[in-house]
């Protein structure tokens, strides 16, 4: 998906328009988005060390290392590969770059770190606050909508220890859900069942009719595709939420 970038017109487009027109639509519009080539975010980690390296750590430098983070670059990884680059650019340069980095990852926390590393093991976004079905969740989920013709996919992201009601997908034939999962862990119990563990490549088939629960495991984040099965007049019931007690029964600790 190409890059829409202005930066250069909107500061130079009468002073420079040869410049600002490759600025941003050959620099961000062409490079940065061959994805195919190199991901958005490992082109952040190439450039932010480029620019270390010739010290300029200037407000472009800033812009850079908040693109880095915006295309999951965690503190973490941002404090290893800035330590890794002092040994060939230079102490004073490394310096310079960790106090704009400590500036620009202020407000992350280790939740937000975590958030991070799960988006970098999946290929798939992590997407927007499920507010549309918050009071069907314990916790905080989070919905990417994949496709929304033919066949409804969508990616579900849980938080540790988010799960959604018990809840059933009725149909008059056909219907049920399938979940593919991609990232993390997670569980997934029917009414009357032992939970099950779920990790990355495990399938779930869920027919209509069954009562039946899943998120995520109390220590990881999970995300599963959610694919619905064409049904006739298919149509879900949400039910009453998951206990602690049951949700930490289903996960073999003591409340």
């Amino acid at each position: 998906m190409a890059i829409k970038q202005t930066a250069g017109r909107d500061a130079l487009g009468d002073f420079a328009p040869k410049f600002a027109q490759l600025n941003d639509d050959v620099l961000f519009g062409e490079v940065w988005s061959r994805e195919d080539g190199l991901s958005l975010r490992d082109r952040s980690v190439v450039t932010v060390v480029a620019l270390m390296a010739q010290g300029l750590t200037d407000s472009s430098f800033k812009y850079h290392l908040m693109s880095a983070k915006s295309n999951g670059v965690t503190k973490a990884e941002m404090a290893e590969i800035l330590t890794h680059a002092a040994f060939y650019a230079g102490w004073p340069k490394a310096w310079a770059a960790f106090r704009m980095a400590k500036e620009v990852w202020a407000d992350e926390d280790d939740g937000a770190d975590a958030k991070a590393r799960h988006q970098n093991e999946m290929a798939f976004p992590i997407g927007a606050p499920n507010d549309a079905f918050a009071k069907y969740f314990i916790g905080q989920s989070y919905l990417a909508p994949l496709s929304t013709e033919q066949v409804g996919v969508y990616n579900v992201t849980f938080e540790p220890g988010c799960r959604n009601n018990w809840h059933i997908h009725h149909a008059k034939s056909g219907g049920g859900q399938i979940l593919v999962c991609v990232a993390g862990r997670g569980l997934y119990q029917e009414w009357g069942k032992p939970a099950q563990v779920l990790r990355p490549g495990d399938v779930v088939n869920i027919p209509a009719g069954v009562k039946h629960w899943h998120g995520a495991a109390p220590d990881s984040w999970f995300s599963h595709l959610a694919v619905e099965v064409p049904g006739e007049e298919a149509c879900n019931e949400w039910l009453e939420p998951v206990v602690d007690e049951q949700y930490l029964k289903a996960t073999d600790k003591e409340a």
